[in-house]
């Protein structure tokens, strides 16, 4: 009896004894686990954001604005008129009886740019020099003026050099027919000023062929003068109006389109054009255009945009157009 009872003890504490063995047994057999696991943490270490950079790095040397025009300096620019016109410098005149139908400050002398290039053809013109003689773009030419399709060591004809400074503003080209003038360059820039002198330009003055320079002024004016002049050769008419011009240079034709006509004021019939820019003129445009059956010659000086010099033309065509018969009255006449 005393057996039977010793055993039902040892049963009973056995019996209390297993789960704590097998949960001691069993944390045995997960402690690897989880430490395998918590390496595995350690390793896959979460990623870093990503940062998006919201700061402008800017240029430190200051931007310099392009100087104002001779115009602006002047106080002319952005003047009211009648046509509410953007150029600064306006002249409206019968090519014929030189009546003049509109003006916005015609006396004043202002920087022309490349319009000097038709005083620049008409004394080329004059000389009667060879027309087919060949003429070099030589050092001089190139380092006067960089930018330039003419490279240097370029052979071209008289005819050929006029053409392009004429249609597509060649620098280089106007330069080098005055290298090539009889007497060399200070001979044609007198020529220039004595021819101007011939028109009745007395407000005009030139030292430069191409009109790079601002030294190259002259007045609403005296431009009428000169662009009825340029107007009688034929060659400028020509070389001035046609769309494109194909030259061979070093063995290869070149393509150069006339600057001029890139942007036509509207359906106007336009017998002579010109333009130029530099920063001392603002945009330039003479022409000489038939509205109504007459001729007339038009100018238009440091005009504030590309386009507006044209759109001056436009509407001065307009305004001309919506004329009755008899008018516009001329203001006055050139003499």
């Amino acid at each position: 009896m005393r057996l039977n009872q010793s055993w039902l003890c040892a049963l009973t504490c056995l019996l209390m004894a297993s789960p704590a063995i097998y949960a001691q047994s069993a944390s045995k057999d997960k402690a690897p686990k989880a430490a395998k696991v918590s390496s595995k943490s350690v390793a896959k270490a979460p990623k870093k954001p990503k940062t998006v950079r919201i700061t402008v790095t800017r240029p430190t040397t200051p931007i310099v604005d392009a100087r104002p025009s001779f115009a602006t300096a002047l106080g002319l620019r952005g003047q009211h008129d009648e046509l509410s016109l953007k150029s600064s410098v306006v002249m409206v005149m019968n090519q014929d009886t030189k009546d003049i139908y509109y003006e916005k400050n015609p006396s004043v002398s202002l920087p022309i740019a490349s319009i000097s290039k038709l005083m620049t053809a008409m004394v080329v013109l004059d000389a009667r020099l060879p027309m087919d003689e060949t003429l070099v773009i030589n050092e001089e030419d190139a380092r006067i003026y960089r930018h330039s399709r003419l490279a240097e060591g370029t052979a071209l004809t008289r005819e050929d050099a006029l053409h392009l400074a004429l249609m597509n503003s060649e620098n280089r080209a106007a330069y080098t027919l005055a290298r090539n003038y009889p007497g060399g360059l200070p001979s044609f820039i007198a020529a220039m000023n004595h021819k101007a002198k011939e028109l009745g330009m007395d407000h005009t003055h030139f030292s430069d062929p191409t009109g790079l320079t601002s030294e190259n002024v002259a007045s609403a004016e005296d431009l009428t003068r000169m662009l009825s002049a340029a107007y009688q050769y034929k060659s400028i008419r020509e070389f001035s109006t046609w769309p494109e011009f194909t030259m061979v240079i070093r063995n290869r034709p070149q393509k150069f389109l006339n600057t001029n006509r890139l942007v036509r004021a509207g359906d106007m019939d336009i017998g002579l054009q010109k333009t130029g820019f530099i920063n001392a003129a603002g945009r330039c445009l003479v022409m000489q255009a038939r509205v109504n059956n007459t001729p007339l010659l038009l100018v238009f000086l440091d005009s504030v945009g590309t386009q507006s010099r044209f759109a001056d033309a436009v509407r001065v065509r307009d305004w001309y157009e919506r004329m009755p018969p008899g008018e516009p009255k001329p203001i006055r006449r050139l003499m």
